[in-house]
């Protein structure tokens, strides 16, 4: 079953491609660089759609503390950190095109750098050590990077910047509208995938280390020299 989704997940990304490349038209003003939005752009949502995962796993481990929340949770913020990545990557080799600098502290740039930051901070906090008071610590800041999506959100049209504005109905011709689309789609099976994947092999370190320290205790672990 994971192996015809992982074919799923490569036949579509290969979808979004030649969506983006041969049948998209280019844009008349900045030229095949306009190709990075059908990347920067989904991969910004699935950024945020994965925090919103790590976000609600760490509500639930406050609640009520489970490893499963909590396994959720950390795969979750780790696969958020691989978008945010992509988005701050394409984003500036967009910029340069569109503005003539790689960067600007405009009010979505900032508040998106922002975000970066405190989802590197939970992914390393927890990297650091996996004690209760770091996961409940990890839950918190969690929470606290959600709230910050929203700011990001109304940024372009609150406050002033270069940032091109939020995606309206008619905003793009029919067929930059279906290879987005279709961008979108692929990024989220992908996502889909990379959670899956990383929440199996938490799942399994951790049975691993249960298991070491359950032979250890019985003394079924040499000394090593």
């Amino acid at each position: 079953m994971q192996v015809l989704f992982i074919l799923l997940s490569f036949v579509s990304l290969a979808a979004s491609l030649a969506a983006a490349f041969l049948y998209a038209p280019t844009e008349a003003a900045m030229g095949i660089i306009q190709k990075i939005f059908y990347f920067h752009v989904p991969a910004a949502y699935t950024m945020y759609l994965s925090w919103t995962v790590c976000t609600v796993a760490s509500i639930l481990y406050i609640v009520k503390p489970a490893e499963k929340w909590d396994m959720a949770a950390k795969s979750a913020a780790e696969t958020a950190l691989v978008f945010a990545v992509v988005v701050l990557v394409t984003g500036p080799l967009w910029g340069r095109k569109s503005w003539g600098a790689f960067w600007t502290f405009d009010p979505r740039l900032t508040s998106v750098l922002l975000f970066t930051l405190i989802i590197t901070a939970y992914v390393l906090l927890r990297s650091l050590s996996s004690g209760e008071t770091e996961r409940r610590f990890a839950s918190a800041l969690a929470i606290l990077g959600a709230c910050i999506v929203p700011i990001i959100h109304i940024s372009v049209n609150k406050w002033r910047g270069q940032h091109p504005t939020v995606i309206r109905n008619g905003g793009l011709a029919p067929e930059m509208a279906q290879a987005l689309i279709v961008s979108i789609v692929s990024f989220t099976g992908l996502y889909i995938l990379l959670f899956i994947r990383r929440y199996q092999l938490e799942k399994s370190r951790r049975q691993l280390a249960a298991l070491t320290d359950e032979a250890a205790a019985m003394g079924l672990l040499g000394d090593s020299e």
